[in-house]
């Protein structure tokens, strides 16, 4: 808990001591209240972006609930400033298609007590990994966009890269299961009491 007399101190001198007492029990009370949010992260790597398009639906639905219960420290499709700190959550779309984005994922991982792979890139690889099976001929002709991009020679799935905790399959998403999965963080993190 944060030291209140700092500022009763100065309350003390600008309004008397009395008012200050006041305004210390009112400074405490609203620190108390403060409601614990889930902090979560949205990202995403090779894919289409179709469950970004899912996720960003659910929450013209939810958004008026949520906010109050979720921080979004990481969601480049809802804000500009992004943060990649410490999250219950880390929701990850697309597969891994660079070292670049291994390395990022890696990141992710490590700051996350949950990972959940989000669409079928995510999950299984594919339809971006549909490259893994390109004859000689097909590779070489590809083979300056794959240099180009600093592409690995084999599209992976997130679980070829880190520990995965949960999926949500489907090209895209399912919305239903979405919202399951964000509840039950909500509750599986106290963030809500559990039903």
């Amino acid at each position: 808990m944060s030291d209140y007399r700092t500022p009763r101190i100065l309350w003390g001198v600008l309004f008397g001591e009395k008012l200050s007492r006041i305004c210390g029990i009112i400074f405490l009370m609203s620190f108390e209240k403060q409601q614990k949010k889930l902090r979560v992260g949205w990202f995403t790597f090779t894919c289409c972006e179709d469950s970004t398009v899912v996720f960003t639906e659910v929450l013209n639905d939810y958004w008026q609930e949520w906010v109050k219960l979720i921080d979004f420290r990481h969601a480049r499709v809802l804000k500009t400033k992004n943060v990649l700190d410490d999250l219950d959550v880390a929701f990850v779309e697309g597969a891994i298609s660079s070292e670049e984005q291994a390395s990022k994922l890696r990141e992710i991982r490590t700051k996350s007590k949950v990972l959940v792979a989000v669409g079928a890139c995510a999950v299984t690889g594919m339809p971006s990994a549909q490259r893994n099976d390109f004859d000689k001929e097909t590779m070489k002709e590809i083979g300056y966009i794959m240099d180009r991009f600093h592409h690995l020679d084999k599209v992976q799935s997130l679980s070829d890269v880190v520990n995965v905790d949960a999926d949500l399959p489907g090209c895209p998403m399912n919305a239903d299961d979405f919202v399951k999965v964000v509840n039950g963080a909500l509750e599986t993190f106290n963030i809500v009491e559990k039903k």
